[in-house]
């Protein structure tokens, strides 16, 4: 008796059908146990090999599939991360790139506002030299002037 019909039949079928059978099966009395059609368990069995294959593969390809995706996504998220990394890095390079040319122009403007002071602290010494020289030489020639008229006015 084959139980192969025109649809194939799974394991946990053929279990059930087993189970269904022990269910069934007449008692001996006395002695807990049953009795059961040998060829019809033999078929059973031999259902559960011919079927067996067959889902093997099935699990073993939604196993290697399951992997595969896994894998895919596993590969997926480290491209992801990675990129996260890389505008990560970037953003703060450009952060550095930045603060480096604030900190660099304020230095230039910290230089050139030294510079322009001591330019301007030279610039009043000169101009107080020059004054200074001014004042000396009027001095030496008013003096001049009052020697001279006062040489004039005594002769």
């Amino acid at each position: 008796m084959s139980l192969r019909m025109d649809t194939e039949m799974d394991i946990m079928e053929i279990i059930d059908m087993m189970e269904e059978t022990i269910d069934k099966a007449s008692a001996v009395p006395l002695t807990g146990k049953v009795m059961l059609d040998k060829d019809e368990l033999l078929d059973y069995i031999q259902e559960i090999r011919l079927v067996y294959p067959d889902e093997l593969k099935e699990a073993k390809w939604v196993k290697e599939e399951r992997q595969r995706i896994l894998s895919e996504a596993e590969s997926r998220a480290e491209s992801i991360r990675k990129s996260a990394e890389e505008t990560q890095m970037q953003l703060i390079d450009e952060h550095e790139i930045t603060k480096c040319a604030y900190d660099k122009a304020n230095e230039l403007v910290n230089t050139a506002t030294a510079k322009a002071m001591d330019i301007k602290t030279d610039t009043d010494q000169y101009v107080d030299d020059i004054l200074n020289d001014v004042e000396h030489r009027l001095d030496l020639l008013l003096r001049k002037v009052r020697e001279d008229r006062g040489y004039f006015n005594n002769n």
